[in-house]
C-alpha cells in the first residue's frame, strides 16, 4: 500500500465537543500507513528517556520541581528530524515523545516517595528502586489502556488537556511550518527567555506576594491573610488552555483554604496554646517545635492545616470519582471477560482505534502482579502473609485511582499523585500495622508500597497525554502502548542509579551532607512529606484524621450541590501563587475570544492557543537548560538585585507586558490563518 502524505493541520473540531453525528478525522487518517516505529524513532526516543530521566531525577531531589517531559522532547524530535532532512516525521515523532515521555512520570513516582528511605536513615538498593518505578509503570500503562477510548474518545472537547494540546502543536506546526510555525516558535522564545531570565539572572520576581509590601506583612501577621501569584510564561500559557471555567473552580479551592480556613484558624493565635496544637498536629518540624508559635504563618497554617484538609478532598474526590465512573470500570472488565472466554468483542477496528489486545493486557498485568509478589516477599517483607496484603493494597488502589491520576490530567495538566500517595502510605500503614508489621522494617514496606503505587498513578495519568496526542493526530494506539513498555524500562534503570549517585553525593539529610562535605542535603521536598507522615504511623505518634475528614466532608457537599469536586479538591492542596495564575490565564482567553465575529473569534482562539503552547513549550525547554546549568555549578544570580523592591516592580511591568502581548498578538489572527 502506497503511504499518503499526511495533512499537516489539526481539524477545526480538534478541540471542541462533536455536535450530533458529528465525528473526529485525525491529522493521520485510519486508512493511512504513516511510518511510526523504525529504528530512528525507538533508539531516539529510548536516548530521550535516558538524558530526560537524568535530569528531571536531578532537578527533582535537588530543588522539588519535576518538569514535564513530553513537550521539550517534542520540540527536539521536530528539530532533529528537520535537521536531518527527514519527511513526514508525524508518526516518528509522536513515538519519540512517548518513549521518552516516560521519563518524567517515572521520575515522579520514584522521587516523590523513595528518598524517604534515606531521609529516615534506612538503606534502599538499587534493585529496590529499579522495581518499584519498573513494577508500578508496568502497572499503570496496563491499568489505563482500557480506558483510553474513553479519554480521548467519549469524552472529546469535555477535558481541555492542556499538556497535550501545547505538545500536539508543537508537533503539528513542526510539520507543517508556515505561519503556525513562526508564531509557536516565537511564543516559545519570548516565554522561555522570560522564565529563564528570572530562575537564572533573577532579573525580576518570579512570584508575586503580598507579603512583599509593609501592609502585606501586616496582613499576614494580625488576619493571616496572604496572597501569591506566580507570574511564569509556562503557568500563563496553561491557564489559557485550562480556560476560565475551570481556572476559576481550582483557584476556589485554592481561595477556601487561603482566605477562609487558614484566617479562621490563625484567628485562635491568642485563644489557644500554640505548643498544645503542635502536639495535637503531631508535627515533626524541629523549628516549629522550638519555636512554636512559628506555626501561625500563614504558609505553616497552610501546610500543616490547609493541605491535610485538601488530601482528604482530593481522597473523596477520588471516590466519587470511582463511584460516577464506576459504568466504564464494569465495562473494562466485562470487555476483558468476553475477550478472554473467546468471544469476538469488536469488528475490525480501524488503525487508530487499535488497542493491545484484553488478553495481552491482562496477561501482562498477572505477570506484574506476580512479579511485585515476589519482589515484596524476597526483596523486602519475608512474609507471606504480609506480602500478600501488601499486594492487595497496591492493586486495589492502583486499580481505583489510575482514573482520578487520568482525571486530573486531562482537567489541569498537574497530577497530583503525591496527595493520592500520602493517602496509600495511611491506609496500608494501617493495614500492615494491623497485621504486626510495624518500626522499621514496616517504613521500608510502606514505603516501596508507595513507590509502586504512586509510580502507577503517574504513569497513568501521563500516559493519558500521549493517548490523547495520538488520537488527535492519528497513531496507532497499540503502537505507543507497546513501546511505553521500552521507555518505562529504561527510566526505571536510570533513575535509580541517579538517586543512589544523589544520596552517595549530596546526601539527603543534614547528617549525611556534612559527612559527604557538602553546606545542605537534596531538598527532596515530597520525600521529606512522606517521611514525616510514615514516621508516627510505623513508630507511634499523631495523624490528622479530623483534618482528612474535614476535607472529605466538604468535598462531599460541594458535589451534591453541584461544584465539580476534582478541579476544586486540586486547588485546596496545590498552593494558591500557582493556582491565581490560572485564572490570569482564563482571562487572558476570555479577552482573546472576545469578537462579534465569531469567525474571527474563533481565530483569535486558534493563534491563541499556539500563543499558549509556545509560551509552556519555552518554559518546559528552559527548564532543562536551568538543570543543566544547575548540574554545571553554574549560578548567574543577581542575588542581590533579586531580593530587592526594584525586582518586585519590575517583575510586575514585565508580567503586565506578557499578558498584553498575548492579548494583541492573539487578536492579529486573520479569518482562515
Amino acid at each position: 500500500m502506497q503511504e499518503q502524505q499526511p495533512k499537516t493541520s489539526l481539524p477545526e473540531n480538534a478541540y471542541r465537543e462533536l455536535r450530533e453525528g458529528e465525528e473526529y478525522q485525525p491529522v493521520m487518517g485510519a486508512k493511512e500507513s504513516p511510518v511510526e516505529v523504525t529504528p530512528y524513532s525507538v533508539s531516539i526516543g529510548i536516548l530521550m528517556a535516558v538524558l530526560f530521566s537524568a535530569a528531571a531525577a536531578y532537578l527533582g531531589l535537588k530543588v522539588g520541581q519535576v518538569f514535564e517531559a513530553a513537550i521539550p522532547i517534542a520540540i527536539i524530535a521536530v528539530g532533529l528530524g528537520q535537521v536531518l532532512g527527514k519527511k513526514n516525521m508525524l508518526g516518528q515523532n509522536v513515538i519519540i515523545q512517548s518513549i521518552g515521555a516516560s521519563s518524567g512520570v517515572i521520575v515522579a513516582g520514584a522521587i516523590f516517595t523513595l528518598p524517604a528511605l534515606y531521609i529516615l536513615g534506612l538503606d534502599a538498593q538499587f534493585y529496590q528502586v529499579f522495581l518499584s518505578s519498573l513494577l508500578g509503570g508496568i502497572l499503570g500503562i496496563v491499568l489505563l489502556v482500557p480506558f483510553r477510548k474513553y479519554f480521548v474518545k467519549e469524552m472529546h472537547g469535555k477535558y481541555p488537556f492542556p499538556e497535550a494540546t501545547a505538545t500536539t502543536e508543537v508537533l503539528v506546526s513542526g510539520e507543517k511550518g508556515g505561519s503556525g510555525a513562526k508564531i509557536l516558535v516565537t511564543a516559545g522564545l519570548i516565554g522561555g527567555l522570560y522564565d529563564f531570565i528570572v530562575s537564572t539572572f533573577g532579573a525580576w520576581v518570579s512570584s508575586l506576594s503580598t507579603s512583599m509590601w509593609a501592609w502585606g506583612k501586616c496582613l499576614a501577621a494580625n488576619y493571616k491573610l496572604t496572597f501569591g501569584l506566580n507570574t511564569s510564561a509556562a503557568v500563563l500559557g496553561l491557564g489559557y488552555i485550562i480556560g476560565l471555567k475551570y481556572a476559576l473552580i481550582i483557584t476556589a479551592g485554592s481561595a477556601l483554604v487561603w482566605f477562609f480556613i487558614v484566617p479562621l484558624v490563625g484567628s485562635l493565635e491568642a485563644a489557644v496554646n500554640a505548643s498544645s496544637m503542635v502536639e495535637l498536629l503531631g508535627i515533626t518540624n524541629a523549628n516549629i517545635i522550638e519555636n512554636p508559635s512559628l506555626l501561625f504563618a500563614p504558609e505553616n497554617l497552610y501546610t500543616y492545616i490547609g493541605r491535610p484538609i485538601g488530601i482528604g478532598g482530593i481522597a473523596m474526590a477520588g471516590l466519587i470519582g470511582i463511584i460516577r465512573q464506576a459504568g466504564i470500570i464494569k465495562s473494562a472488565l466485562v470487555l476483558a471477560k468476553n475477550e478472554f472466554g473467546g468471544k469476538k468483542v469488536a469488528a475490525d477496528e480501524p488503525r487508530t482505534g487499535q488497542d493491545i489486545s484484553m488478553k495481552v493486557i491482562l496477561t501482562i498485568l498477572i505477570a506484574a502482579l506476580v512479579a511485585t509478589l515476589f519482589f515484596f516477599q524476597f526483596g523486602v517483607l519475608g512474609n507471606w502473609t504480609q506480602t500478600i496484603v501488601a499486594l492487595a493494597i497496591v492493586f486495589v488502589i492502583a486499580f481505583l485511582f489510575t482514573t482520578v491520576a487520568a482525571n486530573a490530567i486531562a482537567i489541569v495538566g498537574s497530577n497530583p499523585v503525591s496527595g493520592m500517595t500520602l493517602m496509600t502510605l495511611i491506609l496500608s500503614s494501617l493495614v500492615l500495622v494491623s497485621i504486626g508489621l510495624e518500626g522499621t522494617s514496616g517504613m521500608i514496606a510502606a514505603l516501596v508500597i508507595g513507590g509502586v503505587v504512586c509510580t502507577a498513578l503517574s504513569m497513568a495519568g501521563g500516559f493519558i497525554t500521549d493517548l490523547k496526542i495520538g488520537y488527535w493526530l492519528g497513531t496507532t494506539p497499540k503502537k505507543q502502548q507497546t513501546w511505553k513498555f521500552v521507555g518505562t524500562f529504561v527510566s526505571a534503570a536510570t533513575v535509580a542509579g541517579v538517586m543512589i549517585i544523589m544520596n552517595e553525593t549530596y546526601g539527603f539529610t543534614a547528617e549525611a551532607a556534612e559527612a559527604l562535605g557538602n553546606k545542605e542535603p537534596l531538598i527532596a521536598p515530597q520525600a521529606n512529606a512522606m517521611a514525616a507522615v510514615i514516621q508516627p504511623l510505623m513508630m507511634g505518634g499523631v495523624t490528622p484524621w479530623l483534618l482528612y475528614g474535614i476535607g472529605a466532608g466538604l468535598i462531599l457537599v460541594l458535589t451534591l450541590i453541584g461544584v465539580p469536586a476534582l478541579p476544586f479538591a486540586l486547588g485546596m492542596f496545590i498552593p494558591m501563587h500557582l493556582n491565581a495564575p490560572l485564572v490570569v490565564g482564563g482571562i487572558v482567553a476570555w479577552a482573546v475570544n472576545r469578537h462579534k465575529d465569531a469567525e474571527k473569534a474563533k481565530a483569535n482562539n486558534n493563534r491563541g492557543t499556539l500563543i499558549a503552547s509556545g509560551f509552556i513549550a519555552g518554559g518546559a525547554l528552559m527548564g532543562v537548560v536551568s538543570a543543566i546549568l544547575a548540574f554545571a555549578g553554574v549560578d548567574w544570580m543577581m542575588t542581590d538585585w533579586a531580593d530587592s523592591m526594584g525586582a518586585v516592580y519590575l517583575g510586575i511591568v514585565a508580567y503586565v507586558a506578557l499578558i498584553a502581548y498575548f492579548i494583541w498578538h492573539a487578536r492579529r489572527a486573520k479569518i482562515g490563518e
